[in-house]
């Protein structure tokens, strides 16, 4: 027996009564085969009740492919039912990427020159749905000519169809230019919403027509006005806010028609002032129409007033309780605070309270307001904050106040001062780099040395748990114990220290469960170094052979088997003096002699050089990274025997919004087969690279080894880059392909970039 097809309501209900997926399933899926045998059969009458059903069953997420074309019969038949139910249909079941939604274009022709309305509205809503650029161009000067009819119901869905026009064929601006300016001395609200629209989207794509609407910025202004001081229509009104949407899109006009335009400008000043202080700021709707006010006068060449009226604006957009009408006010001052800084300082206590919202608006906002002048004040109250923030906070926090020193820093006292301080209250949220910074300062001040290593020195015997802290005060007491002995510092209370007490507090580091193996490196590099400089070392050597069972440590002098050879026969060797002054900078000479002698030390024992920041030749393993467990001291006798490898060429081989990706190349000549690839990433761009990570695949008679890298965040600016070592074993001396594979996160985008590197040198495979 055949079951007979369901009404729409029908189905509906027994869709709905369905307990289980699968008795909804079986539902639809005996539905279906009705729909399709009706579809077969060609019945014109029952044809619209049938794809109805099957729009309900596509919404529902199951496939109703198998309409197209009932659609397009539907609309070319001559009822309305069935146009009704076939350009919905159209609409939910077409799109740009199938040919078949070109065929509905002469139907759609046909119907707009009919002078049915509900006819031309059906045809002007499914092409603004789905009209593609080839449906417009043929479509364009039926739309212009029904922007003009007499209904007020055509010519709004006439207007919103050219919206959409606009924005596939911005070519077609020139067809909607002569009726725009009739119809902006509209009364009906819907047209003249839709009239501001599309000239928004025509001034946005054509210079042509920013030219031409400029002159109706006096008619423009002349309605926001009426809209303000009188009403313009109570039904529109929205908590006693006349008409914010229409509001709101003529500010968004205006803000387009005066940017960079004096005259224009000078046209507004009075309207954005009456909006600003009649604007009532009590409801929702009153906020939105302030906020579009501000960034109007932020936007256009506004005068000084109106431009510190817009910044007491924002400044009460802080004090609200709403999350974000603050979060928009914060955002807001940060584009302000280069062009108005001193309106903006006014309202620095409110910023300040904004320092415990989750998000990182507030942040932003209070480092944007940082300068040379009120630096030390800015900086106290962000370390304040520091040391009571959530765990979650502490890491973007110290990053600001670390960037903020370094940029406005009045002394370098006080810039080491205030390292010393965030290093101690969140040392293990610092940025990567904080290690390397300071050491690089405290060696550029001379007249600190002394001051610096008894600050340290004070600072580590009270806390060992700050791993970068740690590691600055090991490097600081290996380089400068002596001034720390001789207990001569002007600038600190008298501290006397003895060399056993110095010893004792390495000792802790070396056996302290919390130090990374980096840390313990930092001491052990310290305590030999403090032993070439005294008399007496036997404390410092005891120390050092408590690790004999280390592969970190052992060392095995040339042509030896024994295991257990000393390693201080070298301990007064040269390489244990103290490090040279490393200036910043300096000619591409200086860099390559600088860059050779870093990799001979950089082999032997823990570089207690600060890294000095230089993009085009990166220097493998940063100080401080806990991600590096290599070994530190075996290779320290093979320093002296080494032989600077063969120069390679270096090779951008990514660049894309500011982020390039450079690689340089080692190849130690004791080992041809191996390949050492430094990959540098350097960001020149405003805004920060974070999560960056990249992988890289190679050719299967290689074998590749990704170090793990120095960081996930490349800073802006030209920053210190993020470096990243890769060994590759090439025994076969194939010629070498490198694949890469990056991903990050930039200007609020998340980005994933694959490609392939066949142009590597010669001389990093022959």
């Amino acid at each position: 027996m055949v079951v007979p097809s369901l009404k729409l309501q029908d189905l509906i209900e027994e869709i709905r009564g369905a307990k289980t997926q699968a008795q909804e399933r079986e539902v639809i899926q005996k539905e279906c085969a009705h729909i399709r045998a009706s579809f077969r059969d060609g019945d014109p009458l029952h044809r619209h009740r049938q794809l109805a059903k099957l729009l309900y069953v596509h919404m529902l997420g199951y496939p109703a492919h198998f309409g197209q074309m009932e659609c397009l019969k539907l609309i070319a038949s001559p009822r309305f039912t069935d146009k009704r139910v076939g350009y919905l249909g159209a609409m939910l079941l077409l799109d740009e990427r199938q040919d078949a939604h070109l065929l509905i274009t002469n139907s759609i022709k046909n119907d707009l020159s009919q002078g049915i309305q509900a006819v031309q509205g059906l045809a002007l809503c499914t092409l603004s749905t789905v009209g593609s650029a080839e449906m417009c161009w043929d479509l364009a000067t039926e739309v212009e000519k029904l922007l003009l009819q007499p209904g007020s119901y055509v010519r709004k869905k006439a207007v919103l169809t050219a919206v959409h026009m606009i924005r596939k064929v911005p070519e077609l601006s020139n067809i909607f230019l002569p009726p725009c300016a009739q119809l902006l001395h509209e009364r009906h609200h819907g047209i003249l919403l839709g009239t501001i629209t599309l000239i928004t989207e025509l001034c946005e794509r054509s210079p042509a027509a920013l030219k031409h609407f400029r002159k109706v910025v006096p008619q423009l202004v002349q309605i926001l006005r009426t809209l303000v001081m009188t009403g313009y229509s109570t039904e529109h009104s929205i908590s006693g806010v006349s008409d914010p949407f229409l509001q709101v899109q003529i500010l968004r006009l205006l803000r387009i028609l005066g940017r960079n335009h004096e005259e224009s400008s000078e046209t507004m000043n009075d309207l954005l002032a009456q909006v600003a202080t009649n604007t009532d700021t009590s409801r929702n709707a009153g906020n939105a129409v302030l906020f579009e006010t501000v960034l109007t006068i932020m936007d256009t060449r506004s005068a000084a007033g109106l431009r510190v009226l817009a910044v007491n604006i924002l400044g009460r957009f802080l004090l609200n309780n709403d999350k974000n009408i603050r979060y928009v006010a914060l955002t807001s001052l940060l584009r302000m605070v280069q062009s108005d800084h001193s309106a903006v300082q006014r309202h620095r206590p409110t910023v300040v309270e904004c320092l415990r919202e989750p998000d990182k608006a507030g942040q932003r906002a209070h480092l944007a307001l940082v300068n040379s002048s009120n630096v030390r004040a800015m900086t106290q109250e962000l370390q304040s904050f520091l040391e009571s923030c959530p765990p979650d906070l502490r890491a973007d926090c110290a990053s600001g106040i670390l960037l903020a020193a370094e940029r406005f820093a009045p002394t370098k006292r006080w810039h080491i001062d205030t390292i010393l301080r965030v290093l101690t209250t969140a040392g293990t949220h610092v940025r990567d780099d904080a290690v390397a910074n300071l050491t690089q300062l405290i060696g550029g001040a001379q007249e600190l040395h002394a001051y610096s290593v008894r600050r340290l020195y004070s600072a580590l015997a009270e806390d060992i748990s700050q791993q970068p802290l740690v590691q600055v005060a090991a490097w600081c007491i290996g380089e400068y114990g002596d001034l720390l002995l001789e207990g001569s510092c002007e600038e600190t209370e008298p501290l006397q220290v003895k060399e056993e007490e110095v010893l004792a507090l390495l000792e802790k580091v070396l056996q302290s469960h919390m130090s990374l193996p980096a840390t313990r490196g930092y001491a052990l590099t310290a305590l030999m170094k403090l032993s070439t400089r005294h008399s007496d070392p036997p404390c410092a050597q005891g120390s050092a052979r408590s690790y004999p069972s280390s592969h970190r440590l052992l060392m095995k002098s040339p042509g030896s088997t024994q295991r257990d050879t000393p390693i201080f026969h070298l301990l007064r060797a040269a390489i244990l003096e103290k490090m040279p002054l490393v200036e910043r900078g300096g000619t591409q000479d200086e860099e390559a002699k600088e860059s050779k002698e870093a990799q001979l030390s950089e082999a032997a024992l823990v570089s207690t050089e600060p890294p000095v920041r230089r993009p085009e030749a990166p220097r493998g393993r940063g100080l401080g990274r806990a991600s590096t467990p290599t070994c530190y001291l075996p290779h320290t006798l093979s320093c002296f025997s080494l032989h600077t490898p063969a120069s390679v060429p270096n090779l951008r081989v990514f660049e894309r919004e500011g982020l390039q990706l450079n690689l340089s190349f080692v190849r130690p000549p004791e080992t041809p087969a191996l390949l050492l690839i430094t990959v540098t990433a350097v960001n020149t761009s405003g805004a920060d690279v974070t999560h960056f990570v990249c992988q890289a695949a190679v050719p299967k008679s290689c074998q590749l080894q990704l170090q793990a890298p120095s960081g996930d965040t490349v800073p802006a600016q030209g920053g210190l880059p993020v470096t990243q070592l890769l060994r590759i074993f090439n025994p076969n001396k194939a010629p070498l392909r490198l694949k890469l594979r990056l991903t990050y996160h930039h200007l609020g985008q998340s980005v994933q970039e694959i490609f392939e590197v066949n142009n590597l040198p010669a001389e990093t495979w022959q």
